[in-house]
């Protein structure tokens, strides 16, 4: 059983037994509760910190779990039904709305009820993640000197030249003056959005392309224009057309395993793309989220965009996060020129820095031995999630059109067929929707495609990733659960 599961069984059965306690008697001890329920230490304390949080027990060091106290009676909800004409009141003067969808973001961040497979998610699985090697470099960085001190405003100057080594290469194509660190690749793409483009202007996006992108755009009050994309990466010709037609000056792109496509953007389009922007003043985003999840049989990948420009035409995206845990937020911004600056103001407006004993445990981590061990394990891994999911997909689901198999990143992009005959309802403007709801049903939760374009879509898709799974077992089984969805709304 999955601990997380297991921690919410634990504790759904602990709260149920909590009357047999009086306020402020002392439950059983950690334990009697492993040896009572067959658990381990760690589902036990993380049951215990879940019924803490929602204030039913309380733990104290040293002496174990009591029963709360009895809470005072709750006060009557207020009025908040104001915020609505407060809200909304200058809307009238935007020319994009910002209210915030974060329903694209939350598909993939939010965990599935027990029991169920997570075919919608966005991070490695708990035994994929470097939990010993990340856990020994936060001891490490702990006891460095200064640790717990400020660090400098653009990042520790060590770790700065590490991202720049592997953005630019050992040719120093990127320098660490031109290097700012941030908390993850989400937080560096709102700070690039907001310091490149007013409220109220268009941003040209990938189509389809990452719902976060386009949640942190529309946040902005910035207006998401789509660039289709085909197996080659974007397409050159629409690009410069809608550069033409809007006057945008920024370009967000995925040139790497796009999101959700897997496209890899082609060597004779890649000068193109920055010949394009160039001409049209404008900059381009490269968004290299997943370059550290390469696949065992990818061969050499090119290098980043970032690395081919020294006319400043690049802003440069990159994350350990991916590669690591959720919970290891540490990421870079490349740039150069006058806006390195405008970046640098936005950040330290915003969050000031990153916390320095995270920024002293990624030095750590990449410095280890442990690091390059990581990355072929799961790159070996990742390829057998792969093919292990294609395979089982072609023999349980063949109505399913998959164009393309990625030879990195952490998912599969499925085309569902055009409605037709007894099918057009099912899986025509609402397939989709329909599949999605059957399928959480059927015990799998799977990611639709709407919301990865900021237009109309020409068809249905979906989004299956095979990262944050137990394994190969819980693939196969996912599909074999997907396809009872499938004759259901079928």
């Amino acid at each position: 059983m999955q601990e997380r599961s297991s921690v919410g069984e634990l504790a759904d059965q602990l709260r149920r037994e909590l009357d047999r306690y009086s306020p402020g008697g002392k439950l059983p001890s950690s334990r009697a509760l492993v040896e009572r329920y067959r658990v381990s230490p760690v589902t036990v304390s993380r049951a215990l910190a879940q019924l803490a949080a929602e204030g039913l027990v309380v733990t104290r060091p040293g002496a174990g779990a009591f029963r709360a106290e009895a809470h005072a009676r709750t006060p009557a909800a207020g009025d908040t039904s104001w915020q609505e004409v407060t809200l909304s009141a200058d809307a009238a003067a935007e020319q994009v709305p910002r209210s915030v969808d974060a329903s694209g973001v939350l598909a993939s961040l939010t965990a599935p009820p027990p029991g169920v497979i997570e075919f919608n998610g966005g991070y490695l699985h708990q035994s994929l993640q470097p939990e010993r090697p990340m856990a020994a470099a936060l001891s490490r960085a702990g006891r460095r000197p200064g640790a717990w001190g400020r660090p400098p405003m653009e990042g520790l100057p060590e770790l700065r030249e590490w991202f720049a080594r592997s953005i630019g290469g050992p040719s120093g194509a990127v320098t660490a003056a031109e290097v700012l660190i941030t908390a993850g690749g989400q937080s560096a793409l709102t700070t690039a959005l907001r310091a490149l483009a007013p409220p109220g202007a268009p941003v040209l996006v990938e189509s389809p392309t990452y719902p976060g992108m386009l949640a942190i755009a529309r946040a902005a009050g910035l207006r998401p224009v789509p660039v289709p994309v085909d197996a080659d990466g974007v397409r050159p010709s629409l690009l410069a057309g809608a550069f033409k037609a809007t006057g945008a000056r920024v370009f967000v792109c995925q040139p790497l395993f796009q999101n959700p496509t897997g496209a890899l953007l082609a060597p004779e389009r890649r000068g193109e793309v920055l010949r394009i922007a160039r001409e049209a003043g404008a900059f381009v985003v490269e968004d290299d989220f997943v370059r550290r999840l390469v696949h065992e049989d990818a061969g050499p990948l090119p290098r980043p965009l970032a690395a081919e420009d020294p006319d400043g035409v690049v802003v440069h995206v990159c994350s350990l996060t991916k590669a690591t845990s959720p919970s290891f937020r540490v990421s870079a911004l490349a740039a150069r020129g006058p806006v390195l600056e405008r970046l640098r103001a936005i950040q330290v407006v915003d969050t000031f820095f990153v916390p320095r004993p995270l920024q002293e445990a990624a030095l750590e981590l990449v410095g280890s031995p442990a690091w390059p061990r990581h990355l072929r394990a799961i790159s070996a891994e990742l390829k057998t999630r792969r093919d292990t999911m294609t395979a089982a997909l072609r023999l349980d689901l063949p109505e399913l059109a998959l164009p393309h198999i990625p030879s990195g990143g952490y998912h599969l992009w499925l085309r569902l067929p055009d409605g037709n005959g007894s099918t057009s309802q099912a899986f025509g403007s609402g397939g989709e929707s329909a599949l999605t709801s059957a399928a959480l049903r059927s015990g799998v939760a799977i990611t639709p495609g709407r919301p990865y374009f900021s237009a109309e879509p020409s068809a249905g898709h979906l989004r299956l990733s095979f990262a944050a799974v137990a394994g190969a077992g819980e693939i196969t089984e996912g599909v074999r659960r997907l396809r009872a969805a499938w004759d259901e709304v079928r």
